[in-house]
C-alpha cells in the first residue's frame, strides 16, 4: 500500500468555536512524506501536525511554533483525515482555529469524500505495538496495547442524568467510522459556556455545533444522534489526537475519562519508549483492515 493525498483541492467555510466568526478553509494535495501541515494565510505561517508542536490541550488540541503562531481545535479534522487514510494534506486557514462545523467530523468527511484520494509513489509505514504503553491521572487513564486489529474502547462517567456512565467498543475501519463515530458531536455545559464567554472564548458555540446541557437535561430540541453520543465523541477526539503520531497504528486503545492532554502524553510516552513499538512497511502486514477501499 502506498502513501496517499487528496486528489483535488476543496474549499469550506465555518464558524470558529472561540472567535465566533466565519473561517475559510481549503484542503489541498501535498507530496509524499510531508504529513499533515497547516498553513495560516493571515500570518503566513506553516505548522506541522506532530507531537512536538502541541502547545495546549486544555479545551482542544492546539499545535504551534510560537505563542502567537498556532492552530486550535484540530482534533475533529484530524480524526476524519485518519479515518480516510490520508497521509499527506495541506490545510489552509485564514484564522487561528479550524471551523467547528456541526461539532462532529461529518462535514470534514464529506469534504474529503468530494476531494477524492490519490495514491503516491512511496510506501506507507505502520506502527505495531510491542508492549503496553499507558498514562494515568488518578482514576483516569489512556493506553495503547498490542493487538491484531485496531480498536478503541472508551468509558466515561459524569454526574449528570443525561450522560451518567457510558462505554463503547469501536472496531476501526473507514465504513465503521462513518456509521458509528463521525456524526457524534462535542458537548458542553451551560455553566461552563458562560464562564468561557466571560473570557471571550466559546463565542461561536451554539446548539448548532454542540450538544448543550443544563443541570438536568439536553437543551438541543432534536435530541441525540446516538444513544451514547457522548462516549462516541470521545473516541472521535482520541482518533484525532493520535493522528499526531504520523503513522497508522495497529493497537488497542483503551481509556477511562481520557482527555486531549492524556492523549498527548500517550503519544510522547510511546515515542520515548522505542522498545514498545516497531515501524514497518504496511505492505508486509496481512489481513488488517485500516481503510475500506471505496
Amino acid at each position: 500500500m502506498k502513501q496517499s493525498t487528496i486528489k483535488n483541492s476543496i474549499n469550506g467555510v465555518g464558524i470558529g468555536l472561540h472567535k465566533g466568526v466565519p473561517i475559510k478553509m481549503t484542503l489541498e494535495p501535498l507530496e509524499e512524506g510531508r504529513g499533515v501541515v497547516f498553513y495560516r494565510s493571515d500570518i503566513d505561517e506553516y505548522i506541522e501536525a506532530k507531537p512536538e508542536n502541541v502547545i495546549d490541550t486544555r479545551m482542544a488540541t492546539v499545535v504551534g511554533t510560537a505563542k502567537d503562531k498556532f492552530v486550535s481545535t484540530i482534533e475533529h479534522l484530524l480524526s476524519a483525515i485518519y479515518a480516510f487514510g490520508i497521509d499527506n494534506i495541506l490545510i489552509k486557514l485564514d484564522s487561528y482555529e479550524v471551523p467547528i462545523m456541526d461539532g462532529s467530523s461529518a462535514s470534514f468527511c464529506m469534504m474529503l469524500q468530494e476531494a477524492g484520494k490519490k495514491e503516491l509513489s512511496k510506501g506507507r509505514k505502520v506502527i505495531i505495538l510491542r508492549e503496553k504503553v499507558s498514562v494515568e491521572d488518578g482514576e483516569k487513564f489512556v493506553s495503547l496495547e498490542p493487538a491484531l486489529t485496531p480498536s478503541y474502547e472508551f468509558s466515561i462517567s459524569f454526574n449528570h442524568p443525561a450522560i451518567s456512565k457510558q462505554e463503547y467498543l469501536f472496531n476501526f475501519s473507514k465504513s465503521n467510522y462513518l456509521n458509528e463515530i463521525a456524526r457524534a458531536r462535542t458537548f458542553g455545559f451551560v455553566k461552563d459556556i458562560r464562564m468561557l464567554r466571560k473570557s471571550d472564548l466559546a463565542l461561536g458555540g451554539s446548539l448548532e455545533n454542540a450538544i448543550v446541557l443544563d443541570e438536568r437535561r439536553i437543551l438541543n430540541l432534536e435530541g441525540l444522534r446516538y444513544e451514547n453520543e457522548f462516549v462516541r465523541h470521545k473516541i472521535l477526539d482520541a482518533i484525532g489526537d493520535l493522528r499526531l503520531l504520523g503513522y497508522p497504528y495497529i493497537a488497542s486503545y483503551k481509556s477511562y475519562a481520557g482527555s486531549h492532554n492524556l492523549n498527548h502524553e500517550l503519544t510522547k510516552k510511546l515515542f520515548d519508549n522505542p522498545s514498545s513499538y516497531e515501524i514497518v512497511e504496511l505492505e508486509g502486514i496481512k489481513d488488517i483492515v485500516f481503510y475500506d477501499q471505496h
